[in-house]
C-alpha cells in the first residue's frame, strides 16, 4: 500500500470529526435497547482509537503531524462514559 496523500489524512480527519459529532450529539433511539445504543457508541470510540494509531508505512511512524486532537480526545473520554 501506498503513502497516504495529504488529502486522503485529510479526508480521514474530517470522518474522525463525524464520529466526535456522533458521540457528542447521539441519544438512545425509542426503538433501540440501552444495549444496542452503547454498542453504537463504542464502535464510533473504537473507530477514533483506531483513527489516531494509523502509522505510516514503516509502521511506526504516525501519519498525523499538527492536527489538533483535543475534540477527538474527548469525544473518546465521553463515549467510554455512556457505555461503560
Amino acid at each position: 500500500m501506498a503513502e497516504r496523500t495529504a488529502d486522503e489524512i485529510a479526508k480521514i480527519f474530517s470522518v474522525a470529526g463525524d464520529c466526535v459529532t456522533f458521540i457528542n450529539t447521539d441519544t438512545q433511539h425509542d426503538d433501540e435497547t440501552s444495549d444496542n445504543w452503547k454498542a453504537r457508541i463504542k464502535s464510533n470510540v473504537s473507530h477514533l482509537e483506531t483513527i489516531k494509531a494509523y502509522k505510516k508505512e514503516d509502521g511506526t511512524t504516525s501519519i498525523w503531524t499538527s492536527e489538533d486532537f483535543t475534540a477527538i480526545d474527548a469525544a473518546i473520554t465521553a463515549g467510554k462514559a455512556k457505555y461503560e
